[in-house]
């Protein structure tokens, strides 16, 4: 479905949160939405890989890696994974690796930056709880939009 955040922050502007931009495109597609899952953790994907390996079922999957500039959160191998099992983007607060390879995926990818170094594998972190960052509150089961001119969240879906 087309559609522009600009569009949507125009009809819309009182029911939205838009997000500071400090996101990058990074996956194959440039606009893409759907209902909020989370995962917070810091320098460990161990629940982004639980996360991918569900079926998406067209959610976006929002990650607070504390805007850790020092490990990637998200790989070619997870992002794969995501575009098979259904999801329909990823949102980063923080880095990934693999970058060429992810932007040839049929997934919508958002992050800080790119680093080549993978995190730990702990299994520390939180899955499905409100995460703030880039002034919003990213909350499991509301909407998120995303495309080349940015991020904004609602209550309820609007397409």
């Amino acid at each position: 479905m087309r559609f522009h955040t600009a569009d949507l922050c125009d009809d819309h502007e009182d029911e939205l949160q838009v997000a500071a931009p400090i996101f990058r495109d990074y996956g194959g597609l440039d606009r893409f939405f759907g209902p909020i899952s989370t995962v917070k953790a810091h320098e460990d994907n161990s629940l982004v890989r639980e996360a991918v390996a569900e079926p998406g079922g067209g959610r976006v999957l929002v990650i607070d890696g504390g805007g850790s500039l020092r490990r990637a959160m998200l790989g070619d191998l997870l992002a794969e994974k995501a575009a098979t099992n259904g999801w329909a983007g990823v949102v980063i607060h923080g880095c990934l690796r693999d970058s060429e390879a992810i932007g040839q995926l049929k997934l919508g990818v958002k992050a800080m930056g790119t680093l080549p170094l993978k995190t730990a594998k702990r299994g520390e972190g939180q899955r499905d709880i409100p995460v703030r960052f880039a002034d919003v509150t990213f909350t499991p089961g509301h909407w998120l939009y995303a495309d080349p001119d940015g991020v904004i969240v609602c209550a309820e879906k609007l397409l």
